[in-house]
């Protein structure tokens, strides 16, 4: 098999009756499969794969394993040179995969792309988890050609050249199977949010490349999971985004001593504005990430 797409899946019975369908329609290439990995749902998730999608490939695992585990799981069980994560939320358009197998048998330094993601909401403008490309600011905060942290482009074709990049979105990733497992995958303790951000800067450490490739077009609802103002996603992108910089950063401490001023005053920020909760997951945030760091070896 030359490459799986593997959604994974977890409750998500009505964002596969509206999103696999394109994915079903506009990946029929040789030696390449679609593959849904379901995360332990309990909904009719199962039932609806079997009567709506039956050319579908299913992979079901027994519990919610989150993103990063989940999709380790997943890709443990197929056997492709390429293998696509794809969230369950994104629109594939007519042509989209092939651009980025072209690109990758073409270039065999370069380990992952991704396709230019649009909103699926609002489909002239970027979306927010990829845009066309990603890349980090020198204090560890990810930014996107077509996104600076709240503001979004309108694609006028600007970004219309294959770039290397920085990290490439786990909304649309195609990744060397091979590479994947000898970077160790993403970190399960992650569980979600920056975990293909740490495993691109596992890759580039490495020696591999990533790359965007414009001339591949998807759309992303984005948010499907934790809307962009839920504590919890808040809680996650401040605790990954230090272990991801304790991990890969050589001498990483000037960059969290500075961090652990900027975060506080992120908490402080959001008190101020009403968003008590998230001022609450920016402290259990920083307290974990103080934690989990014992289990890493620092980068330096």
């Amino acid at each position: 098999m030359k490459c799986s797409i593997i959604i994974l899946n977890w409750n998500g019975a009505e964002m596969l009756r509206t999103y696999l369908p394109s994915v079903v329609t506009h990946t029929a290439l040789p030696e390449c499969e679609v593959v849904v990995a379901d995360n332990g749902s309990t909904d009719n998730s199962m039932a609806v794969l079997a009567k709506e999608f039956p050319s579908v490939r299913t992979i079901v695992l027994d519990k919610n394993y989150g993103f990063a585990e989940g999709y380790n799981r997943a890709i443990a069980q197929v056997d492709s040179k390429y293998v696509v994560l794809l969230n369950s939320d994104v629109e594939v358009t007519e042509g989209w995969l092939a651009p980025l197998l072209d690109y990758l048998e073409a270039h065999p330094q370069v380990a992952a792309v991704q396709p230019k993601i649009r909103s699926w909401r609002d489909r002239a403008y970027f979306e927010h988890a990829g845009a066309a490309g990603g890349y980090l600011s020198w204090l560890g905060y990810p930014y996107c050609r077509g996104r600076r942290f709240g503001r979004i482009e309108q694609d006028h074709g600007q970004y219309d050249t294959v770039a290397e990049i920085e990290w490439t979105t786990g909304a649309a990733m195609c990744v060397r199977r091979e590479t994947y497992e000898a970077c160790g995958g993403l970190d399960a303790a992650f569980f979600a949010h920056m975990e293909e951000i740490d495993l691109c800067w596992r890759m580039r450490n490495k020696g591999w490349k990533l790359a965007c490739i414009p001339q591949s077009v998807v759309f992303h609802l984005g948010g499907g999971s934790l809307n962009y103002d839920n504590p919890r996603k808040t809680y996650l992108n401040f605790r990954n985004n230090l272990l991801m910089i304790y991990k890969n950063r050589r001498f990483p401490w000037i960059v969290l001593g500075i961090r652990f001023f900027l975060d506080y005053a992120a908490a402080v920020m959001f008190l101020l504005t009403g968003k008590n909760g998230s001022a609450k997951a920016v402290v259990e945030a920083r307290r974990d990430y103080k934690q989990m760091r014992k289990s890493y070896i620092v980068n330096s």
